[in-house]
């Protein structure tokens, strides 16, 4: 980091107040100011890294302490700026009902629009250069799930909300429907005060979720995450997990639509968060017909569009296998089976595995069907 002017503690009150403002006006929903003294969070990453619980996710552990050490992610850290930009799509309180559709895709809601990095990358840039343009040159960082940084513990010191059972962050004026991101800083800024938990003794998203990923209270095991499962993993989903994952084809939000703090909501004023008609809950098997080309034009400028489209393809199969029984899924599955879509063989048999479990789901349904005369 640059070397920073000095700033006499009267105008860095100020300042911060500032920041505030400008921040508000770049049209985020709440700024907050942290120290970096991540200690206490350190001991809870270490205990989760060593059960293993981080998965395929090796960008975990790496880093080494960086990740609990701002100072030594970018030397001269003195203090974070974080932010919130809320996304909650207007009907988001209509998201459970589309879990009971069996034959409809659905996605995350974070993902419905533009890749959040993008929105929120930028949006902290200028925030950054505000700064500068007031103060002149100083050192800072801008981040946004980009790099080792314990984000909801920084967001949590500065007040943005606690991190909640299910290890999300909650608010209790917004909920939990949210998106995080930081500015590193060279500057000693007043900081805020730290956000209280309101969990009490509920423990609905532990009760809900699907494959039982939220293994205790605050711990999260992201080897059976279906957000995990869907996003990061590249290769084979266990099958012990398939049939719980219902239609989730990508990510998973039964641990936020459970949350009784998410009825204060807000919906996202933000327009790039607009959920696209091409994703917005639409039938597996209209999503299962795209070619690559068609999954990459259609993704373009998400988060979707990471995982690629052999994990697309395989993450839409066990949905087909998991929706009640139709022909016109076993004809696709079928097709799909033999058709050659991959030049890697390892992405091309890793698919028909699980086509293979999606084909025998819906046989199987089939003969339930016939048995009992249907």
């Amino acid at each position: 980091m640059s070397t920073t002017p000095t700033i006499n503690l009267e105008l860095l009150s100020d300042l911060a107040q500032q920041i505030k403002s400008w921040g508000k006006d770049l049209g985020f929903d709440h700024i907050g100011i942290s120290d970096i003294d991540l200690s206490e969070h350190e001991d809870h990453l270490e205990a989760w890294l060593a059960a293993g619980n981080h998965g395929e996710m090796d960008y975990m552990h790496k880093h080494g302490s960086k990740r609990s050490h701002p100072e030594e992610l970018v030397s001269g850290t003195k203090r974070v700026i974080s932010s919130r930009l809320d996304y909650a799509p207007h009907d988001i309180k209509q998201s459970e009902n589309v879990l009971q559709e069996s034959h409809v895709g659905y996605i995350s809601r974070y993902a419905m629009g533009r890749d959040y990095h993008k929105v929120m990358r930028a949006k902290l840039k200028k925030l950054a250069q505000k700064v500068q343009t007031e103060i002149g040159e100083y050192g800072y960082r801008v981040f946004t799930d980009s790099a080792p940084v314990l984000e909801k513990a920084l967001a949590e010191k500065a007040g943005l909300g606690w991190i909640g059972k299910h290890s999300n962050l909650i608010d209790s004026k917004t909920g939990s429907w949210f998106f995080i991101g930081e500015i590193y800083v060279d500057i000693e800024l007043p900081v805020d005060e730290a956000a209280n938990n309101h969990c009490g003794t509920c423990q609905k998203c532990l009760d809900i979720c699907p494959t039982q990923a939220i293994v205790a209270p605050y711990s999260v095991d992201a080897r059976r995450c279906i957000s995990y499962l869907t996003i990061e993993l590249k290769g084979t989903i266990p099958e012990e997990f398939r049939t719980a994952m219902g239609n989730r084809i990508y990510g998973c939000d039964d641990c936020q639509l459970v949350c009784p703090w998410n009825k204060f909501a807000q919906t996202s004023k933000e327009p790039d968060f607009t959920p696209r008609d091409q994703l917005n809950d639409r039938k597996l098997l209209e999503l299962f017909g795209w070619t690559e080309q068609q999954f990459l034009d259609n993704t373009e400028g998400t988060a979707i569009r990471r995982i690629g489209f052999a994990a697309w393809q395989r993450n839409i199969a066990i949905a087909l296998g998991n929706a009640s029984y139709s022909k016109s899924i076993i004809t696709q599955l079928e097709l799909k089976r033999n058709t050659t879509l991959f030049e890697q063989i390892e992405l091309e048999e890793m698919l028909n595995e699980h086509l293979d479990w999606a084909l025998e789901s819906q046989r199987s349904k089939s003969v339930q069907l016939s048995k009992s005369g249907q």
